[in-house]
């Protein structure tokens, strides 16, 4: 006879109502952990996009991500002559915000060669861009139908192509256009700044920069010997593309995650304090059929294993409902929510132990009881 499962059987409404809390209890851990998990992925996702080994950006900074970068566009030719160089683009970055719909959306704007390193990753719908001017590759995140007009700037693109899960780190989705409209939109001034430059002599001073130069390496050289060769330039900085991720998880997600560790940290306290709490409960409510099973001979091993199998099943309905909750419900969220069979596998294995350390307390208010306590009244 198996005691826990009769015990549960007899409460199984308010069991069941336990396991639903827990489970939306746990279901936010869940949540957190996705998140934080969509975050590294989102913060990475544009610097690997290009697929490449090498970032060439201005001297004495992180950029073109953790700080701002500007170089010269004929950095590229320099670059690509450099020995083990097999490919090199140019490339921009720049977040804008414009209106779509009647509503503003911000979207991060990635300039790009056409037949060169940089531009989108993967075309999900539509094509890529044909045209030197004016035509756009969007990503779906930011609501955009194909065939629709954003206007970027003084001037009106053409979505021709949507790409997927391409986002910046602040979640912001990505807008593909070529170099050159780029350029313009990052660099060139309004009309009447225009104007005041021209009048002190500094005419289209700054068009043909660049944020950075993304390179791919040939496998007979490594990136590190290609970055050591830019650092004889004095005015250039080479990141090889682990060194680029490395500043990005550290610089741009670091608190983000710290923080959403404590919060995840805090959440299963609570949980593991609630398990306790309700295993105590259930414990003490029945102390006197306890008391007669120790009075019939029944060994302490099978009033633990009672209470132990209580918290186990409490614990598997919670953390299977709170999963089965945030599957069902990830896409709903604003950011992108990334949950790994080994992120659930990991979660399913704490709450586990936490189950089983929080039986601790009722296993002890059992082991307590007095067996002639069962004679009283």
């Amino acid at each position: 006879m198996n005691l826990a499962y009769r015990d549960i059987r007899h409460n199984l409404f308010r069991f069941l109502l336990t396991g639903l809390g827990l489970g939306l209890l746990l279901g936010v851990v869940l949540a957190m952990i996705g998140i934080y998990r969509g975050l590294v992925v989102e913060a990475l996702a544009v610097a690997r996009s290009p697929a490449v080994d090498l970032w060439v950006v201005e001297a004495n900074t992180r950029g073109p991500f953790a700080e701002a970068s500007r170089i010269p566009g004929d950095t590229r030719e320099a670059i690509a002559r450099i020995a083990g160089v097999t490919a090199a683009g140019s490339v921009t970055y720049q977040t804008v915000e414009t209106e779509h719909m009647g509503g503003k959306i911000r979207l991060y704007v990635i300039g790009f060669e056409s037949t060169r390193p940089g531009g989108p990753p993967v075309i999900v719908e539509g094509r890529g861009i044909g045209r030197s001017h004016a035509e756009a590759v969007v990503d779906a995140s930011a609501g955009v139908a194909l065939g629709a007009t954003l206007r970027l700037g003084r001037d009106d693109f053409t979505v021709v192509g949507l790409t997927q899960h391409q986002v910046a780190t602040g979640g912001d989705p990505t807008v593909f256009i070529t170099l050159r409209d780029a350029q313009k939109l990052q660099f060139d001034l309004a009309p009447p700044a225009a104007r005041i430059q021209l009048a002190r002599g500094f005419a289209d001073a700054g068009r043909d920069t660049i944020n950075a130069v993304v390179a791919r390496v040939s496998p007979n050289t490594t990136p590190d010997h290609v970055a050591a060769t830019v650092h004889r330039w004095k005015h250039l900085a080479a990141i090889t593309q682990e060194g680029q991720e490395l500043i990005l998880t550290q610089s741009l997600v670091d608190r983000a995650r710290r923080q959403i560790g404590l919060f995840t940290s805090l959440l299963m306290a609570v949980s593991a304090v609630i398990i306790a709490l309700i295993i105590y409960t259930m414990t003490m409510e029945k102390l006197k059929q306890i008391a007669t099973l120790k009075l019939i001979g029944a060994p302490d091993r099978t009033i633990v294993a009672m209470i132990v199998q209580q918290a186990l099943a409490l614990g598997a309905i919670g953390f299977s409902l709170g999963a089965a909750l945030i599957l069902n419900v990830k896409d709903v969220f604003p950011r992108r929510v990334v949950l790994e069979v080994d992120n659930i596998a990991a979660l399913g294995a704490v709450v586990v132990l936490v189950c089983l350390v929080s039986s601790a307390l009722g296993v002890r208010a059992a082991l307590r009881v007095d067996p002639a306590s069962a004679l009283g009244g």
